[in-house]
């Protein structure tokens, strides 16, 4: 490899021959992923010997030299905003934010501005060495956007690969953790369970997810810490072995316990706010989301391969909401 990082040098190695082109330089070029070095190869960025190729699928052969010029990554399309983070951790590969109700995650239609990756696109800079050759921060996972907690970001495209595959394996093989918090109304009928049930878009509905055999696997596992006003509701940490859209909101609801302050998947238990005693009703009317939480995140570090596990606080709004439903009466803690 040359003294400069924007240019990779490699000779190939009798036991290489035959290789693609592109798959030789997958094998040798781990921080790139091999779409991003295809990509390359057919923008005229490698050269075999003295000739430039663009062809993926070429065979190289032994002693063939093959440089890679790496252009500097472009500026991502949305733009950089001075937007206070609450950064929980970060070092040269990724961050991990505690994101507030409130906040959208990604830029998207009527939402181009204030988003999370606005955010970071700023407060990372030149950290970011670029997914895709796009200086932009990796997102392997999302929040609604009034659902707190934590969110890692991968700062390149070594640690955007590595955090993808944990995420798509959903902790199967490896030490991935999503825990959330939760309010919910009523008391599950089991204590602690599992829903089970495929998400699809709603027919009816396209913000609303919904329960159907033609949708995509989700499993939800739940335990009811605390019960609250003779059983009008609940606190639920809900662990994720999948990651689908509202996948915990629509799940409870599904089970008949809908999110405290969910008015897409709980519309219909809105009456019972006037059951809750007055400080409790109070805090719910002040929420203005749903009473969901992302409390734990742990997962393999890209780099070092250590199993990394933080912890959020519950946000103010949220405490306030859960202090005031213990206020009437002691939570009935393990009660069947």
């Amino acid at each position: 490899m040359k003294d400069h990082e924007s240019v990779l040098d490699y000779t190939v190695e009798p036991d290489e021959t035959g290789l693609r082109l592109d798959a030789f330089l997958a094998a040798r070029a781990d921080r790139l992923s091999r779409s991003r070095l295809k990509a390359l190869i057919k923008d005229g960025h490698v050269r075999v010997g003295a000739r430039k190729l663009d062809e993926p699928n070429y065979r190289v052969k032994p002693g063939e030299t093959v440089e890679v010029d790496l252009p500097e990554p472009e500026e991502a399309t949305p733009r950089p905003e001075a937007i206070p983070l609450a950064i929980v951790y970060e070092d040269d590969h990724l961050v991990v934010v505690d994101k507030p109700a409130g906040m959208v995650v990604h830029p998207a239609p009527g939402a181009h501005d204030g988003t999370l990756v606005n955010a970071l696109l700023h407060h990372c800079g030149d950290t970011l060495s670029g997914i895709g050759g796009i200086r932009r921060p990796g997102i392997v996972h999302r929040l609604d956007k009034d659902t707190s907690g934590l969110l890692v970001i991968a700062k390149n495209d070594v640690a955007h690969r590595d955090l993808s595959a944990q995420f798509a394996d959903h902790g199967r093989e490896g030490p991935l953790k999503r825990e959330y918090c939760a309010l919910v109304w009523g008391v599950p009928q089991l204590r602690a369970g599992s829903v089970d049930a495929p998400l699809d878009r709603d027919t009816k509905n396209r913000e609303k997810r919904a329960v159907r055999r033609s949708g995509r696997h989700a499993v939800t596992h739940y335990r009811v810490e605390e019960t609250f006003e003779n059983g009008l509701a609940s606190l639920v940490t809900c662990r994720l072995e999948t990651g689908r859209t509202h996948q915990i909101r629509v799940h409870m609801a599904h089970i008949g316990h809908p999110l405290l302050g969910d008015a897409l998947y709980g519309s219909g238990f809105q009456s019972k706010v006037a059951k809750l005693p007055a400080d409790a009703a109070d805090a719910l009317r002040a929420l203005f989301r749903q009473a969901l939480h992302a409390r734990s995140l742990g997962f393999r570090h890209p780099e070092t391969g250590e199993t990394v596990l933080f912890h959020s606080d519950l946000p103010s709004d949220f405490e306030t909401l859960l202090n005031a439903l213990r206020k009437p009466s002691e939570a009935l803690q393990g009660r069947n």
